[in-house]
């Protein structure tokens, strides 16, 4: 004999409990908590701090073999009686950050490639799955991690950052934007690695994709910038530049500067004859292509000191990236020395910058592999590829 129980209702759940300040603490704390899990695992592993320990000795080598660097070449250059450059620190500065860059295209894919498709093959993503925990909180949460663990790595090298605004030439602005942009770029490769990671079923497969999307975005971009510049080929209404030498002051015999300097002519060169149409690269025209580029992003968002009125400057390496970009960008209307019959400025202000468009194109293509990632996270999946572990 069977018996039927009923339900006894239960107190009535208050308005805006779900979907309003609960709900989302909620969510977070499911985020946190797949965060907890996935850094106790990494801080288990002795390998981690090797790691760190590797990064951290490669990181003062390089900051040290530039200081040498830079004593040197000022020193060659006082004995030639040439105009030299106080400060070390935009030399020291731009090498250990584009190093540290350079690094962190390198560690972040291994640390999020094989986030999610790692824990399928070993078994434990279907453990995640059968939980309260949503897609989006695994997929959130293993990216928080991923960044984390990098940001560690972008942590070690900080000192050396701030050693090179202490030699001169740099204020802690450039140091907080230059930390802050690298972190944007890396959270951006770990969200290409986590999105690619739910995508892919193998975990060799995935890594191998990541790597291959960053490449392409730093080696890809220029090679598709130079091919798009060849195609964008036009005209521009110029004149001659007629060259003139561009004195400077020598040093005195005892090596220092002299009392009365003389005043360098700027540009170095006059536009004369009449206007004629010259070919051109519309370079403009496929300038986002460069946009793309993770050294880009982050070389032209530094805030580098207006150079335009110098007679003697020389830019670093990414002070350089920024140049060439804003050249790109400028067109030959802006670029070319004597465009339209008027003397084209040398160095480029930073009037119209480039990173905003580059960041925002990596944004989009991450966001669209997360959200293919979320996607495929979903449960129950209708359709796994074949030899696919889910539990």
């Amino acid at each position: 004999m069977s018996h039927v129980t009923e339900a006894t209702p239960g107190p009535a759940r208050p308005q805006g409990t779900v979907g309003g300040g609960n709900a989302v603490v909620g969510y977070l704390g499911g985020i946190r908590d797949v965060v907890v899990l996935e850094m106790k695992q990494r801080l288990r592993s002795r390998g981690w701090y090797i790691m760190l320990g590797i990064w951290f000795v490669v990181i003062a080598i390089v900051t040290w073999l530039t200081w040498l660097a830079w004593n040197a070449s000022m020193e060659s250059r006082r004995s030639f009686g040439e105009p030299t450059q106080d400060a070390a620190g935009s030399m020291v500065f731009e090498v250990v950050l584009a190093f540290v860059l350079l690094f962190g295209l390198l560690v972040a894919p291994a640390l999020s490639a094989n986030a999610i498709n790692g824990d399928r093959a070993g078994g434990t993503l279907a453990i995640l799955q059968i939980t309260l925990l949503t897609p989006g909180q695994i997929l959130w949460g293993k990216f928080c991690a991923g960044w984390l663990a990098a940001l560690a790595f972008l942590g070690t090298s900080a000192p050396f950052l701030v050693f090179g605004m202490f030699q001169g030439g740099l204020t802690p602005g450039h140091v907080l934007v230059s930390l802050l942009m690298l972190a944007v770029e890396l959270a951006a490769i770990c969200g290409l690695g986590v999105g690619i990671s739910a995508l892919a079923g193998r975990p060799l497969f995935s890594i191998v994709v990541t790597y291959l999307v960053v490449a392409a975005l730093v080696v890809g971009s220029l090679i598709s910038f130079a091919l798009g510049s060849q195609l964008a080929q036009g005209t521009v209404l110029a004149n001659s530049p007629v060259s003139h030498s561009v004195p400077y002051a020598p040093l005195t015999p005892d090596g220092s500067e002299p009392v009365v300097p003389v005043t360098p002519v700027e540009p170095g060169f006059t536009c004369e004859g009449p206007l004629v149409e010259q070919r051109a690269f519309r370079t403009e025209r496929v300038a986002w292509m460069l946009a793309l580029n993770p050294y880009v992003v982050v070389a032209d968002a530094i805030p580098y000191p207006d150079r335009s009125g110098a007679a003697f400057y020389s830019v670093g390496l990414l002070e350089g990236i920024s140049q060439s970009a804003r050249t790109a960008l400028a067109g030959p209307e802006h670029s070319y020395q004597c465009a339209n019959g008027v003397v084209q400025p040398q160095y480029l202000k930073q009037t119209t910058p480039l990173w905003p468009l580059g960041l925002t194109l990596q944004v989009v293509l991450t966001s669209l592999l997360m959200w293919l990632g979320w996607r495929a996270l979903r449960t129950p999946a209708r359709g796994l590829a074949r030899g696919t572990r889910i539990a």
